[in-house]
């Protein structure tokens, strides 16, 4: 009995362990296959896994960021990691769940059509309906590539080559626009000539404003077609030259009009504002370059409140009937580069003149009352030094300028650095007029170096307003050639565009002015500094100055000064010793509100 419960034990005994041993089995079977499972999952979102864990969730690492050698598994895959394999360790999370890429996977670029200078979105007029026949007009065409191109950093509208297309004035602008945005032109752009596309008057034809990065670029023609406005009279036109009063014909002659420019009967009169062709407003970063700009009806390419500006190997151009077409025209900008190109803002034709010639003084006043005024074709200026007192004689009206300055700088403008320029016909590059009714004038640290200039009225020259506020300070003009020059080196503190001009005692104060390697022919006077009696010019060096006349057909006379002062570095030629060296004894001193 005992022998048989025994053998029944332990038979029962077995039984058990037979049974349970194939449970343990089952079990350890379907952990098996759940641990691949789960194993294969995380081994395919990092390649840290290159063997089975036995000690999964006991080696945790708190903590964003950390990295570990041995992560636990988890119940999802990890998402994409940048950059490419081999992957960065996964982080993980403080709850020790899915591992994430250590910083956010960065979001999708940007539209960009610039990359590695190759323009990879572009907008072709042609797309947008442009016909470029020159006689279609194509600004809407021109607004919907540019409305496309706005939206795209760094696009580029095309305006194609052989193409001639009629466009309205158009403002291309911002604010909201992409930067770096390209307009290629290498067709030519024409503006109409039908007083209707204009009404009552516009002040710019093209116009870019408030852009980063804007570069017109190319080898294409804005052609203003300015013949239709340039003999009508506007009263909004600018002053006629007044240094015009110092060039006087020997023989006095009359000229007769140039003729009328034809016009088409359906044209009618065009508005008394005349367009600037380009325009850059309140941009940042514009550059113009390889183009050609020719025509336009008044300034041919204006900076107006802009910072950076870069021009380059592009022209300007314009007939000798031409009026007030400046070249490049700078007003309240700075950090301006404007370098490798030609400017020739109308020809110097003959003078035009007018009317009965009436008594006036020549560049010389007579006793009484020209001790006091400096008059020649009416307009004031100071009293010359008495040996050189002269009767009144009398010589023809001027009727109008011709042409306009290759650049014009006028207030606000710093920073700026123009050289390798050919400047002509036309009259010269000017800093001002400024401080015209009694406003405050700031020009400062300009440089003008490495320009040749041929057949112009004046070379360089300074030209303020009787009664302005302000300085134009800090100016350098050097290796300066000149070629035919009338008046190569002015300053002129009593600008004026009437016949008389009231005397008053405030000036835009100038000092710190620089002229070296000033060399070639002039055709009337070498040197006229005109300054004022109440703030006379400052600290004027003249260095190496070599300027020889050459007759033509007008009256001829030496070195002017008036309230001049500086120092001369090296002598002259010809000699310019009317220049009074040091300081003047009695300078006012500019009170706070009218100094810059």
């Amino acid at each position: 009995m005992s022998g048989f419960s025994f053998r029944s034990l332990k038979l029962t005994l077995l039984i058990a362990f037979l049974v349970w041993s194939s449970n343990f089995d089952a079990c350890i079977a379907r952990r098996g296959r759940h641990w691949r499972h789960h194993h294969n999952r995380a081994h395919s979102s990092s390649s840290l896994y290159k063997k089975k864990s036995k000690s999964h969730g006991s080696h945790h690492h708190k903590g964003s960021g950390s990295k570990s050698k041995h992560s636990p598994p988890h119940n999802k895959a990890a998402p994409p990691v940048y950059p490419p394999p081999p992957p960065p360790p996964p982080a993980l999370t403080p709850g020790g769940n899915d591992p994430t890429p250590s910083s956010p996977p960065p979001s999708p670029p940007k539209n960009k059509g610039y990359n590695n200078g190759v323009h990879s979105v572009s907008f072709d007029v042609l797309d947008f309906g442009a016909k470029g026949d020159g006689s279609t007009d194509d600004t809407k065409a021109f607004q919907a590539a540019w409305a496309a191109a706005c939206k795209v950093e760094a696009s580029a509208v095309i305006v194609p080559a052989n193409y001639k297309f009629l466009v309205g004035p158009i403002s291309f602008s911002g604010p909201y626009c992409e930067a770096n945005i390209v307009f290629q032109l290498d067709g030519t752009i024409i503006a109409p000539t039908d007083a209707k596309a204009w009404g009552k008057g516009i002040l710019q034809w093209l116009e870019f404003t408030k852009l980063r990065g804007i570069t017109v670029q190319g080898s294409g023609i804005i052609d203003g077609r300015g013949s239709v406005w340039w003999q009508e009279y506007s009263p909004y036109d600018d002053p006629e030259d007044d240094d015009l009063k110092l060039i006087i014909p020997i023989n006095g002659t009359e000229h007769e009009h140039p003729p009328e420019p034809m016009r088409s009967k359906l044209s009618g009169k065009m508005p008394s504002i005349k367009p600037t062709a380009l325009r850059f407003y309140g941009s940042f970063n514009a550059t113009v370059t390889g183009i050609t700009i020719q025509n336009s009806p008044q300034c041919h390419l204006k900076f107006d409140n802009c910072v950076g500006v870069l021009v380059h190997d592009m022209s300007v151009s314009s007939p000798g009937d031409s009026a007030n077409t400046d070249g490049i025209h700078l007003q309240n900008s700075k950090d301006v580069l404007i370098h490798s190109s030609s400017l020739a803002c109308a020809g110097m034709g003959p003078r035009k003149c007018k009317g009965q010639p009436y008594p006036t003084c020549s560049l010389f006043p007579k006793r009484e009352p020209c001790t006091t005024s400096y008059l020649t074709c009416g307009h004031n200026q100071p009293p010359h030094p008495k040996p050189y007192n002269l009767p009144c004689i009398s010589y023809p009206t001027p009727l109008s300028a011709i042409g306009d300055d290759c650049v014009s700088i006028q207030t606000g403008c710093s920073n700026v650095y123009i050289h390798n320029v050919n400047c002509g016909p036309g009259h010269g590059i000017s800093i001002g007029s400024l401080g015209r009714y009694n406003t405050k004038a700031c020009v400062s640290n300009i440089t003008i170096r490495d320009v040749n200039m041929h057949n112009t009225m004046t070379g360089v020259r300074i030209k303020t307003w009787q009664g302005g506020l302000g300085s134009v300070q800090g100016v350098m003009f050097s290796n300066i050639q000149v070629s035919e020059v009338q008046l190569p080196i002015v300053i002129d503190q009593f600008y004026c565009d009437k016949s008389t001009c009231k005397n008053q005692t405030s000036a835009v104060s100038i000092s710190g002015i620089t002229y070296e390697r000033i060399r070639g022919t002039y055709t009337v006077k070498p040197v006229h500094f005109a300054c004022s009696d109440n703030l006379p010019c400052t600290d004027v060096t003249l260095n190496a100055i070599q300027l020889k006349p050459m007759q033509e057909s007008y009256h001829m006379y030496d070195p002017f000064c008036w309230q001049t002062f500086g120092e001369l570095r090296s002598p002259t030629v010809p000699p310019i010793a009317c220049l009074q060296l040091g300081k003047p004894s009695s300078n006012r001193v500019q009170s706070d509100h009218d100094s810059c």
